[in-house]
């Protein structure tokens, strides 16, 4: 059985490795792109909870003070699978895309404290879309491309106050490149027009996180968790170009005459983000957490995508229900019977909004809502391979929008160690 789990899990590895580009939505043309929510495939699986749980082997991307429960060397990385299907007008068309989801580091420190380290995407750019309209006589056609995204790197350290209190902090560092680019061609006409923006995203960010959790006579556990993410900054520098072009009977280009250059100078900013989240459950036995995020409405200035009236950021909020149970952890006679069944439902308002028709007076909310479930699958010496299946919808037709419905496949290999910084009694 062990065997034949990981050698599912080298084959999957190997596609995603050698996979496709790492988005397919058109709603990546907005801002920084699709944002990738920074939780584990333990927790997407379980709708996203997170803030108000913590466990001695599990990573937890959501709050930084589940660390203190942290009691061994833990080291994972994780794989997400995008199925998606596009809806408008009647029309459908499906893509798929792989791409990594995290790599990352935890371990503890003494016995009340823990530390992580690791990377991740924080979003990701990957779109092709084209428009046609009759002007007079001639057909014009605009194309509108994207790729690239922003990964950051963190560090975490939670740490135990009290017996039942842990606090927790975040620091890391966000970087990137996105490419924009609008052609435009009319028929009959041997040049074509081209303005391409080519963007570098910095920027960092602060996360404070507190945990308090309280056995109760009847061995039950509750707890409650709360996250505030500091408001601050993404800087974008580059360059835009309008120049003029052809292109050769294989679809290439041949730039020809630059039109304009300039400099680009413009930023992001991000309002706090504050997360709230309370659980009930047993140890090693069965949990159920619910979870509020919300962020009021995010500004942008400075390049192409922020110069229209085609949208606008609003406040953006989330509700996450979930949770898992395990049958029987120290389960010798049946295998399923040591497998951790995880299952949640999310509804997000993202806080962008769109208006089809350009004029600022007719936009329409993009929200998503997801349905997950998963399974732990244990390896030996505490390490498991987990699995998260995900449905969701997110956008509508209404107004001449996208609607986009999705399966996420996520898989993560999590490496348990006991020896880790521990003494040798015999060399």
């Amino acid at each position: 059985m062990i065997k034949n789990i990981l050698l599912v899990f080298v084959l999957i590895t190997s596609f995603a490795v050698s996979g496709q580009r790492t988005n397919s939505s058109p709603y990546s043309f907005f801002g920084l792109g699709d944002n990738f929510s920074p939780v584990t495939v333990e927790q997407s699986a379980m709708g996203g909870i997170g803030v108000a749980y913590s466990h001695y082997k599990y990573l937890n991307f959501s709050n930084p003070a589940a660390y203190a429960d942290l009691r061994y060397t833990t080291y994972s990385f994780g794989l997400l699978n995008n199925r998606l299907t596009l809806e408008n007008a009647g029309v459908k068309q499906t893509s798929n895309s792989t791409s990594l989801s995290y790599f990352t580091l935890a371990f503890p420190v003494g016995t009340k404290a823990g530390m992580s380290f690791g990377i991740q995407p924080v979003s990701s750019v990957g779109y092709s879309l084209s428009s046609s309209e009759p002007i007079i006589d001639p057909t014009q056609i605009t194309l509108y491309t994207g790729n690239g995204g922003v990964s950051r790197v963190y560090g975490s350290l939670g740490i135990k106050i009290f017996k039942e209190l842990s606090l927790g902090i975040e620091a890391d560092y966000s970087f990137g490149n996105i490419e924009n680019s609008v052609t435009n061609q009319i028929a009959n006409v041997s040049l074509a027009t081209k303005y391409k923006e080519e963007t570098q995203v910095r920027g960092g960010s602060v996360t404070l996180g507190t945990q308090y959790k309280k056995q109760l006579k009847n061995k039950l556990v509750v707890s409650a968790g709360a996250t505030v993410k500091l408001g601050n900054d993404f800087n974008v520098t580059g360059n835009d170009n309008l120049y003029s072009l052809s292109f050769t009977s294989t679809g290439g280009e041949i730039g020809r005459d630059t039109i304009s250059q300039s400099a680009i100078k413009g930023g992001y900013s991000l309002p706090v983000k504050s997360t709230l989240g309370v659980g009930i459950g047993s140890f090693d036995k069965w949990h159920l957490g619910l979870e509020y995020e919300n962020q009021e409405a995010i500004t942008a200035t400075g390049f192409l995508n922020t110069t229209s009236n085609t949208f606008q950021y609003t406040a953006s909020s989330r509700v996450s229900l979930g949770g898992f149970y395990l049958p029987k952890i120290n389960s010798i006679s049946s295998y399923w019977e040591r497998v951790t069944y995880r299952a949640g439902v999310r509804f997000e308002k993202t806080g962008l909004q769109i208006d089809s028709s350009g004029n600022g007076a007719n936009f329409t909310a993009v929200d998503d809502f997801g349905i997950s479930f998963g399974l732990g699958l244990p390896l030996k010496q505490l390490s498991s391979v987990n699995m998260g299946f995900e449905f969701g919808k997110r956008g509508e037709t209404t107004n001449n929008l996208i609607e986009e419905n999705y399966f996420n496949f996520r898989l993560s290999l999590s490496l348990t160690d006991t020896n880790w910084f521990q003494k040798r009694k015999i060399d």
